[in-house]
């Protein structure tokens, strides 16, 4: 019974193997991102809440994105397993055009319109134009994010997942460096404030996927191919891949278009609650971290099977992940709830952050800490289990009910109706979105209606598992 939930040696073996890189990668990311943070945080609550504004911009794109990558994952892992190898750099081709189109509309938009995007989060003129001054640069990052995450999505789902880990490591590093000159001035460069922080993102997003490519070319792995190999598509299997992927991609649209409401409601409830979001929203990515590599190698594990018409084993295998993501999350919340007030007074090294930012903060720090192991339930059935095993739309109908029917109105309501404290309401968004996801998430995977494959090999299993 324990090795049914929690595994045996060949599993850890192979979970260690996939999630580690990927956890080191996105540990690296939120790492540097915290330091960066902490860095603008030292020119004080505006520019803070300035920089976490024009962030849930790069945000909504990023999840557009990952929508695009997930859909993406479906194919590659399942497509592995099977050993098609011509359709994986199919795949591969429809994602990279994909993925500039979203990311140039969303470069042009940030570039032609910074005040009203800053706008829809605060209306305080010295936001607004600190905002609108990040914003202009950092949307170049936009198309060298879209290759990054394209080639990522594409490696990791055929194992390969060392070069994604690398080429973070080096672009996140030469980020925190490149935030530490253009930022304060040093080597000979004058200080630029929060336009040196987003030169610095701009030049250190576009290392990651040039590195990506040159260790790929050297290595002539999957992502390397001739055009014709990558970029001229058959019909059917562009219409298969959009079933897949546009649910997903909705799914993170809207979920994001969600989040980007209840920011606006943060910001409209003032600067210091917004900045106080931001120095939570930093630490929470670094602990996600193990989570998303969690959810990689589970992605990766369970499509793979699946993929290769090993119906029963993908099942056993996405049953553990279901089990050992909350007891992670138990064991980090109780970190989180623990260290919360040295975490935030990080943030505070030169006394520019108000008491009531850094309150807030500590506060709301200890909700997500106590709330954590609920809060994952949820994604590693949707992200890793649901999507692995081609059920990509399930996933965003409990999402959008969740976020859109029961989060977002409640939060309104406590907000600016009844007036709450701000922790309480941060406490109120989470249960109304988490709970009810939960109770539906397991549900649904109980029944195994989201083992839906995209293989020959799955289809023909599934069928005789049926029958």
């Amino acid at each position: 019974m324990i090795k049914r939930y929690l595994g045996d040696k060949a599993f850890w073996r192979s979970t260690f193997r996939l999630a580690l890189p990927t956890a080191i990668q996105n540990l690296l990311i939120s790492s540097f991102t915290l330091i960066d943070t902490v860095m603008v945080g030292q020119l004080g609550d505006i520019s803070l809440a300035a920089v976490g504004m024009a962030g849930q911009y790069s945000f909504v794109i990023n999840l557009f994105l990952f929508g695009i990558s997930s859909g993406t994952s479906v194919f590659v892992s399942q497509y592995w397993g099977a050993g098609n190898n011509k359709g994986i750099k199919k795949i591969l081709g429809i994602t990279l055009v994909s993925s500039l189109l979203c990311s140039f509309v969303f470069l042009l938009s940030g570039l032609l319109f910074p005040e009203f995007i800053i706008g829809v989060f605060n209306k305080e003129t010295a936001v607004i134009s600190e905002g609108a001054a990040y914003l202009r640069t950092a949307v170049f990052s936009y198309p060298a994010i879209a290759l990054a995450m394209s080639f990522s999505a594409v490696l990791r789902s055929t194992e390969n997942v060392r070069i994604p880990m690398y080429a973070s490591g080096i672009s996140t590093v030469l980020n925190c460096i490149f935030n530490y000159v253009f930022i304060f001035g040093a080597l000979g460069i004058p200080a630029m404030g929060i336009k040196g922080a987003a030169l610095a993102t701009t030049i250190s997003a576009w290392i990651n996927p040039l590195f990506m490519y040159f260790i790929s070319y050297k290595q002539h792995n999957i992502i390397i191919g001739k055009l014709d190999e990558i970029f001229i598509f058959e019909r059917s299997l562009v219409i298969e891949f959009i079933k897949k992927a546009a649910p997903v991609t909705f799914n993170e649209g809207t979920w994001g278009l969600g989040t980007l409401v209840l920011n606006i409601m943060f910001g409209r409830l003032g600067y210091e609650q917004f900045a106080a979001v931001t120095i939570l929203r930093t630490f929470t990515d670094v602990s996600f971290a193990f989570f998303i590599g969690l959810c990689s190698a589970c992605c990766v594990m369970v499509g793979k099977s699946i993929g290769q018409g090993k119906i029963e084993e993908g099942y056993t295998d996405s049953l553990r992940f279901t089990a050992i993501v909350p007891l992670f999350s138990l064991f980090l919340g109780m970190v989180i709830l623990i260290f919360r007030s040295p975490l935030v007074k990080l943030f505070n090294l030169t006394g520019n952050l108000t008491p009531y930012t850094a309150a807030v903060a500590t506060g709301i720090m200890a909700v997500v800490g106590a709330e954590l192991f609920l809060r994952n339930i949820p994604y590693i059935q949707i992200v890793g289990i649901f999507r692995s095993g081609g059920d990509t739309f399930t996933g965003m109908k409990y999402d959008f009910i969740c976020l859109w029917l029961f989060s977002i109105p409640v939060t309104y309501l406590t907000s600016f109706v009844l007036k709450i404290p701000f922790t309480a309401v941060y406490a109120t968004m989470l249960i109304f979105e988490d709970v009810p996801k939960i109770v539906m998430c397991l549900r649904h995977f109980r029944s195994r209606k989201w083992i839906m494959p995209v293989t020959e090999e799955g289809k023909k299993a599934l069928i005789e598992m049926q029958s």
